[in-house]
């Protein structure tokens, strides 16, 4: 069951609401000038807890217009501490309870980079006390207690053409700790240490757009391009280092919904808007289904599925392999609804373009969005 607890109506995000403890956080950008981060009370009718904003907006290409010109990235957050991400590569520290700027780093101004031509798109990523961005036109380890850059790797120019639309992960391969990133035009392999390429994937793509997460799959890599295909890569450790190789790939484009993988199967939705279930293990597409919206944000739990359309449905999935099964879906926001959708203790949090609501949900009580 499916129910509405509150909604405030905000300026437009692209970036999934965070939750932490009692509080849900969302961005906005604000008359085309500012962007906002506000703190909710999740329990508490969406009472504000705190905001605080900066000055920072730009304007998108012309082509990509229909993509909007605000605040895109998912912010990232420990303990005390949540790190923003504003469209003209800026990078804020605020902390969780008060708001209040601990750092601002600006990526253009500290390392005279470009502006990113379709704005900071990718997320930070913690881990202990530092963080790892793509910013910059590059991959950079920040230290997270003052802004500070530690170091910078794989400078690709940014503007137009560089300027990554993914967002780094952490995995160990064949026992190496280290940093999977995927750029405009690879995936790569990068030391932890020192910033040093360890392996490195060319990944074709229309125009750079390789945009969902690198997606660990066993000791394998799997990812899926615009105007490319789908690949799975095989990633040895060598004497010299670590070699690529690749195990399968298919014709399946995929566009910006980074899949989820449930008992050796990769479920992904596709630049023409269909849902394919593909076997990690062959390659080979179990099914596809009919077209839906341009994008789906997917959560996994167990064998089910959530998905949250661009158009505002949500749909929820048998994983199954065998056949496609639609359990139950419903309309739930007229506003688009880009943002990646985020599940927490019963509740559901749906940042639609204009608007942040928050439905409580019984998904353990029976397999229901209605």
């Amino acid at each position: 069951s499916l129910k509405e607890m509150w909604s405030v109506d905000l300026g437009p995000s692209y970036s999934g609401p965070i939750v932490r403890g009692d509080l849900v956080f969302t961005t906005e950008t604000v008359d085309e000038k500012f962007e906002r981060v506000t703190a909710f009370n999740r329990y508490n009718a969406g009472e504000k807890v705190w905001e605080y904003q900066w000055e920072g907006a730009m304007k998108v290409p012309f082509f990509a217009r229909a993509n909007g010109s605000w605040i895109r990235a998912t912010p990232a957050l420990d303990e005390d501490t949540i790190y923003v991400a504003g469209i003209r590569d800026v990078l804020v520290a605020l902390d969780l309870k008060t708001g209040e700027q601990k750092w601002k780093l600006d990526f253009v101004e500290e390392l005279e980079s470009p502006l990113p031509s379709f704005g900071f798109v990718s997320s930070p990523l913690i881990d202990g006390d530092v963080l790892y961005v793509q910013a910059g036109g590059s991959v950079t380890k920040i230290n997270k207690k003052n802004g500070e850059i530690i170091w910078r790797a794989m400078s690709d120019g940014g503007g137009m053409f560089g300027s990554a639309f993914s967002s780094p992960v952490i995995e160990v391969v064949d026992g190496k700790r280290q940093l999977v990133v995927q750029t405009r035009q690879a995936m790569v392999g990068i030391s932890m240490d020192d910033g040093e390429v360890l392996w490195s994937q060319d990944v074709p793509a229309f125009r750079g757009m390789n945009i969902v997460t690198p997606t660990k799959i066993g000791n394998d890599f799997f990812t899926s391009s615009y105007g490319g295909r789908s690949f799975l890569y095989k990633i040895d450790k060598t004497e010299d280092g670590f070699t690529v190789s690749e195990k399968w790939n298919n014709k399946a484009q995929g566009y910006m919904s980074t899949p989820v993988v449930i008992d050796g199967h990769i479920y992904l939705h596709l630049r023409n808007r269909r849902f394919t279930c593909i076997d990690a293990t062959t390659g080979e597409e179990k099914w596809r289904t009919k077209p839906f919206g341009q994008y789906w944000s997917l959560l996994a739990q167990g064998n089910l599925i959530l998905a949250l359309d661009e158009r505002g449905e949500l749909l929820l999935i048998d994983a199954n392999p065998e056949e496609f099964k639609i359990l139950d879906r419903m309309t739930i926001s007229e506003d688009p609804t880009w943002a990646h959708v985020a599940y927490d203790k019963g509740q559901l949090f749906v940042r639609a373009l204009n608007g942040l609501t928050v439905y409580k949900w019984g998904v353990d009580q029976q397999a229901s969005v209605k």
